[in-house]
């Protein structure tokens, strides 16, 4: 839906187009989602339990590798229900940014929990104190989490093909399989070898899968609180279809920015020839710029200020 109104005296107009948000989806989503979450979080407690009594870090590093990624989940579906309260005057976008601002959170837990993890498993690799590993408690944990993520992949199987949300906890819970497995592959290899340091060096390969994650959360985060241009955008692109449109003739102070995933904005400053304005009205050139970025750049939540080319002359200093 678009709509534009003029300001008088200046010749601005705005035109909003409605927009939706990036962490929704549909109900039977939440619900699997919520399946899997309860799953892990079951689980995350028998491997503590389990890790504690076998003296396995690298259980203990999987229990923390799943918890972090069930604590992601549950913070991403809290935070889609938050970013659906309604806006107010003093938050104009509402509270969409809470999932950036819990994706922040979660990324410095997994940063926190992974150094950690490799800063033991470090210390037990260099003999530091040899720690007796019970194989068949530590097994048993390492089965329990495998067993539980191939039930969460069945779960979201299909589902993360038609949500970006669902797609996401299905390569995290993915990542909780590959630490299991190398848990499992440390009990075995303790129980034939006698070689303890096995564990550790599961817990160093489990801190390794979780790094990448945070760090590219993190830097997505950064990305959105530093309002860089979204991904897959380009500004040039942009440029060239709004100069395409007929009666255009200049584009200026363009901005591109994410409010959350999902919910990328643009706004630019776009010079129209006074006859093209005259002809065809405000409402006409706003709906078309409108529908070009919607259609060509999948941007739905667009402000553009018309300026006729006669008073160009008028206006600061341009950017962008």
């Amino acid at each position: 839906m678009g709509h534009g109104h003029s300001h008088a005296g200046h010749g601005h107009s705005h035109a909003g187009h409605g927009h939706s948000h990036g962490m929704g989806g549909p109900a039977r989503h939440r619900r699997r989602l919520l399946a899997v979450l309860a799953i892990t979080l079951g689980v995350v407690v028998v491997q503590i339990v389990a890790g504690v009594v076998s003296g396995s870090l690298a259980l203990l590093a999987d229990a923390g590798h799943m918890f972090s990624d069930a604590a992601g989940l549950a913070i991403a579906l809290t935070a889609a229900w938050v970013a659906g309260l309604p806006a107010t005057d003093q938050r104009t976008f509402g509270y969409q940014r809470a999932e950036v601002l819990a994706a922040l959170a979660n990324a410095l837990v997994l940063m926190v929990v992974a150094v950690v993890i490799a800063i033991e498993a470090v210390q037990r690799l260099g003999g530091a104190g040899m720690h007796e590993v019970q194989t068949t408690t530590m097994l048993a944990g390492a089965v329990a989490g495998a067993v539980a993520n191939l039930v969460g992949l069945l779960i979201l199987h299909g589902a993360h093909r038609e949500s970006l949300n669902v797609r996401g906890a299905y390569l995290e819970v993915l990542g909780d399989l590959l630490g299991s497995l190398a848990v499992i592959a440390a009990g075995i290899v303790i129980l034939a070898t006698g070689w303890v340091q096995a564990d550790a060096a599961a817990s160093l390969l489990i801190a390794a899968l979780i790094v990448p994650r945070a760090w590219s959360l993190l830097r997505d985060v950064v990305d959105v609180l530093l309002e860089a241009t979204p991904k897959g955008v380009s500004i040039e692109r942009i440029r060239e279809h709004i100069l395409s449109a007929p009666g255009v003739v200049d584009v200026h102070d363009i901005h591109a920015w994410t409010i959350t995933s999902g919910v990328p904005v643009f706004s630019a400053h776009v010079v129209v020839e006074d006859d093209v304005l005259d002809a065809e009205g405000l409402d006409r050139v706003l709906d078309r710029l409108g529908s070009c970025l919607s259609e060509h750049f999948d941007t739905e939540h667009c402000t553009f200020q018309l300026e006729p080319a006669s008073h160009r002359d008028h206006e600061p200093e341009a950017h962008a």
